[in-house]
């Protein structure tokens, strides 16, 4: 089974999750890092993988931001067993992954993230138990019959407002309804998958996630 990198360090392999075994990427800061960011994945059913380029590029900023970030692929995706539930064992996953993480680091949670599908999951997962920080990216309210849930983190919502994968507007309306209110950051003229503006996401999620609390 995987064992914890050191800093520096990166790491790759399995650990048991709720359907089967669920296979996981670390990657650790140069130096002690000071929590963990777990990071899930776009929709299993089109293509989503932990090594989607907007959740490499969350990871990435986690890193710069002094965290251990956390990638792993859901139920029956690359080397994860089990099969698509829906969104709902899917948070199940994100759950085993992030007390899996907790227990061998011996840091604290520090964010959930999540890109499209995957943003809905650390929403849910965020609403069991709220972390310090949230971020999603390209967040569908569709998800969700009723308004989102709120948490107690701090919320960074980034989206793209010519994303033509999600409602973008009602998503974007929604979260802004939100009290206490959410930072909802927008990158204008940039698509669902963000092409051309990874850097200026790793620049806002760096920003976020290195806040003080």
């Amino acid at each position: 089974m995987l064992e914890w990198p050191q800093a520096g360090d990166s790491a790759s392999g399995q650990i048991d999750g709720p359907a089967g075994e669920l296979q996981i990427d670390i990657d650790m800061p140069e130096d002690t890092p000071r929590g963990v960011a777990v990071i899930c994945h776009p929709h299993p059913q089109h293509g989503g993988t932990k090594d989607n380029k907007v959740v490499f590029m969350i990871a990435r900023a986690a890193v710069m931001a002094g965290l251990a970030a956390v990638r792993f692929n859901f139920r029956g995706v690359g080397e994860s067993q089990g099969s698509y539930d829906e969104g709902v064992g899917e948070v199940d996953d994100a759950q085993a992954v992030r007390d899996w993480a907790l227990d061998a680091s011996g840091l604290p949670l520090a964010a959930l993230c999540g890109f499209s599908f995957g943003s809905a999951v650390a929403l849910r997962l965020a609403d069991r138990e709220a972390p310090p920080k949230l971020v999603t990216v390209g967040f569908p309210s569709s998800y969700f019959d009723k308004a989102p849930p709120r948490p107690s983190s701090e919320w960074l919502a980034v989206f793209g407002d010519a994303d033509d994968v999600i409602d973008v507007d009602t998503s974007i309306a929604a979260v802004r309804e939100l009290e206490p209110a959410v930072d909802v950051q927008i990158l204008e003229g940039a698509g669902h998958f963000l092409h051309g503006r990874l850097t200026d996401l790793r620049k806002r999620v760096v920003a976020h996630l290195t806040e003080s609390d």
